[in-house]
């Protein structure tokens, strides 16, 4: 019998760390094929992509992955709670998916289940030393950290779970499958000998974080031994054409620009602003040109620098409170980005299963006949974070790529 496997993922860029776990996870499920439901041109972590979504999209395929469907900017950019909600709203959609497998730095997921139980119900105790933390101006993912370990009184069991980026991610996972009561069945692999941010890398082993920052700097030698050969020639042909766009400070005289546009009550409706952090936000516009500077000026503990760098992306794509009320409310579409021949067989399976969902292969031919507003301006803003994205290239900044780019088939 049939099984499918689904992942939620950056590969930003695709690397060896992504095939160990894509290849671990088929093996330990028994999955015969593989749905991964990827990030667009911008990411979780309030940052760029190195290299735009169809680079990244073939990358995947070319080692092994089915089917890819862009997980649209709305989730991709926004808190992990939402992010991850997004991306188990649409695989659980597809109506084929069997397995949910996602790396973690701890292999219990019974630990995981655990915290996802906790901050889905919220009770009242949990609520109440949240509420404590929180006065103590430190940061709400520190707070809440602190208010899971009291609450199941085991700090030894919980310690540093909820201060690992992949842990939390699982969490939020966990949690959206309870919520969508979702027949998903989730499966965690321990992180395969580098962490998430490890900058040092081992003879065939790199983060994400470590490959960017090699590109970044030109340690080109050392690329071709951390990432599968097909992803590796993928990433340096956009090198040599100039396409890549290394981190969000390549934006920041746009960033700049459109916060010096907004007033204060402009900024406030940005998602992310509360508490008179828009003020804060718009002085440091006033007095500064560089992203590092602005960083500097606006930079506090109750702020992580990941939260400061999605409000940037907010302002940068236009994105307010209420296009992220939207996409909270609304099933998403699947918009399609790759797939090799199984992947087809995929297409065609989904469509069956649930043939309400709209699955979009042209972005032409979903804006001349969908009649969904919600979708449309959830549509719109992924087409314009592909406009945005490409203002960042050394050469051949097209526009509209999301309407001339054909679905990578392979």
């Amino acid at each position: 019998m049939n099984k499918v496997l689904g992942i939620v993922a950056e590969y930003n860029p695709f690397h060896n760390g992504h095939l160990y776990h894509l290849e671990k996870s088929k093996q330990e499920t028994g999955s015969n094929y593989v749905v991964a439901i990827m990030s667009g041109n911008f990411t979780q972590r309030g940052n760029t992509a190195l290299i735009d979504k169809w680079s990244r999209a073939e990358a995947a395929i070319r080692s092994g992955v089915d089917l890819v469907i862009e997980l649209p900017v709305l989730y991709a950019i926004s808190s992990a709670e939402n992010f991850a909600e997004g991306a188990i709203k649409i695989l659980d959609s597809l109506k084929v998916v069997d397995y949910l497998s996602f790396g973690a730095e701890i292999a219990d997921i019974e630990i995981l289940d655990k915290c996802a139980d906790v901050l889905l119900h919220e009770p009242k105790q949990y609520k109440t030393l949240l509420s404590h933390e929180l006065a103590k101006g430190i940061s709400y993912p520190k707070a809440r950290e602190n208010a899971l370990m009291m609450y199941l009184n085991n700090i030894r069991k919980f310690a540093n779970v909820l201060s690992s980026p992949n842990n939390i991610l699982g969490i939020e996972y966990l949690k959206a499958i309870k919520k969508l009561k979702s027949n998903l069945e989730p499966y965690s692999l321990p992180r395969h000998e580098v962490g998430y941010h490890d900058l040092d890398y081992t003879e065939n082993t790199a983060s994400s974080t470590a490959i960017r920052n090699l590109t970044k700097n030109g340690g080109f030698t050392a690329l071709p031994s951390l990432m599968p050969s097909s992803s590796y020639s993928i990433l340096m042909q956009n090198i040599k054409a100039g396409h890549i766009v290394s981190d969000i400070s390549v934006f920041e005289k746009e960033i700049i620009y459109a916060l010096r546009k907004m007033n204060t009550s402009e900024i406030s409706n940005l998602p992310d602003v509360c508490e008179g952090l828009e003020f804060a936000i718009k002085n440091a516009a006033n007095s500064c040109n560089t992203f590092s500077e602005f960083m500097n000026i606006i930079k506090s503990k109750r702020y992580t620098t990941t939260r400061l760098q999605r409000i940037l992306l907010y302002a940068l794509l236009g994105i307010t409170k209420k296009d992220m009320v939207m996409s909270k409310k609304v099933e998403p579409y699947i918009r399609v980005l790759g797939l090799n021949k199984k992947g087809k067989f995929l297409i065609s399976e989904i469509a069956n299963a649930n043939p309400k969902l709209e699955i979009i292969t042209s972005v032409k031919r979903f804006t001349d006949n969908n009649s969904n507003k919600s979708l449309q301006a959830m549509l719109e803003k992924d087409i314009w974070a592909t406009n945005v994205y490409t203002i960042g290239y050394a050469e051949d900044s097209w526009n509209n790529l999301d309407f001339t780019k054909k679905i990578v088939t392979l």
